[in-house]
């Protein structure tokens, strides 16, 4: 079976889970963590980086740093994993869904202005399966009406918009760390900033605004949560981003040879990069035709029976049943999208050999 998308482990990982364990520093108290902090934030070129458990820990501790809460609303795509979501309702906020653009799967910035009310306050785009959304209209837009923009950058670490990581442009930038992610520290997330004041701030937050008396004692101002990252999972982070442009440099040469055995196929569209991005293509993603031989679903089961794992786009989040009642607008693009939306295996290991296999199934060659 050529799986979807696996972790790859090639470098330090063993060396410094095991001085984790030979020193004792395993929860999250030890040097693995302001480590990897401070190593991601210097790649990523942003100021501040805060660890937390999950992504969806970091989406949901960058709302709470911004003060987003009950009366508010956050506009977000519909087409996304759950998690930024249900991050909004947790803080007691609303979703207002907005479409997306056909070529890239990212919320369409040029739609999203009709659906700014007294009661926005953020944008929270997601740059879904590796490309970045327009967010030069999205910060004209929140400079305009004075929103917050938080970046669901989950799925694109390692992208670039008009030169800058994913993740840094707007006020906060959130990352998972999951198993199938660009690095892995098995669970894990990262939020990131340029605002020094809103770092410290979601770092307090954090680790339940603990604040340690001249004597030893805990004492807590207010109520925080315990987002935390393990020092013995930050060690797993250390080594990982130690190979991130290598796994990088693999993701696109692998995008690229999909690209170029997939480009006469008929009834399949292939993924985009629009002019001055770099997609990294996380999880490499076709849209299949009405004019394709086959259906989405009749191509994802042939594929598993030639041994080769995929997966249906994420289901519009607009139509499932917490959500049915959520103010959206237009929702036509992202309606026929996710029908028709399939991701490839794209493990940062995949062989050439096992791209040129699943291609060949697409293109019914024996």
């Amino acid at each position: 079976m050529i799986p979807l998308c696996i972790p790859e482990v090639k470098g330090s990982e063993w060396e410094y889970i095991k001085d984790c364990l030979d020193t004792n520093w395993l929860s999250s108290v030890g040097s693995y963590v302001n480590k990897f902090e401070e190593d991601f934030a210097k790649y990523v070129k942003a100021k501040k980086a805060v660890v937390t458990m999950n992504g969806t820990a970091a989406l949901e501790l960058a709302l709470r740093t911004l003060g987003i809460g009950k009366g508010d609303e956050v506009i977000v795509s519909s087409l996304t994993f759950i998690s930024p979501v249900n991050t909004i309702k947790y803080v007691g906020a609303e979703p207002v869904f907005v479409d997306i653009c056909k070529d890239t799967w990212v919320m369409d910035a040029d739609k999203i202005e009709e659906l700014i009310t007294e009661k926005t306050k953020a944008i929270l785009p997601v740059h879904i399966y590796g490309h970045p959304v327009d967010m030069d209209k999205i910060m004209e837009l929140a400079k305009k009406y004075n929103l917050y923009v938080v970046e669901d950058a989950t799925e694109s670490l390692g992208s670039l918009y008009k030169g800058k990581a994913t993740g840094t442009i707007g006020h906060i930038g959130c990352y998972s760390f999951n198993g199938n992610k660009l690095i892995t520290t098995g669970a894990g997330g990262m939020l990131v900033t340029n605002n020094e004041k809103l770092g410290e701030r979601a770092k307090y937050l954090s680790t339940q605004t603990k604040i340690v008396l001249e004597n030893g004692a805990f004492y807590h101002e207010e109520i925080g949560y315990n987002f935390r990252m393990p020092n013995i999972l930050a060690a797993l982070g250390c080594a990982q981003l130690e190979n991130i442009e290598n796994y990088i440099e693999a993701k696109r040469d692998h995008a690229k040879l999909y690209n170029n055995l997939l480009k006469d196929v008929r009834g399949i569209t292939l993924p985009t990069e629009k002019e001055g991005i770099t997609n990294i293509n996380w999880l490499y993603s076709i849209v299949v035709e009405d004019d394709y031989y086959l259906t989405r679903d009749e191509l994802i089961i042939k594929l598993m029976e030639s041994g080769v794992q995929s997966r249906p786009f994420f289901m519009a989040v607009h139509k499932m049943p917490p959500y049915r009642e959520c103010k959206h607008g237009d929702m036509a693009v992202t309606n026929e999208v996710v029908e028709k939306g399939i991701n490839l295996p794209s493990s940062v290991g995949l062989l050439y050999d096992d791209i040129r296999k699943i291609c060949n199934i697409i293109k019914q060659v024996d």
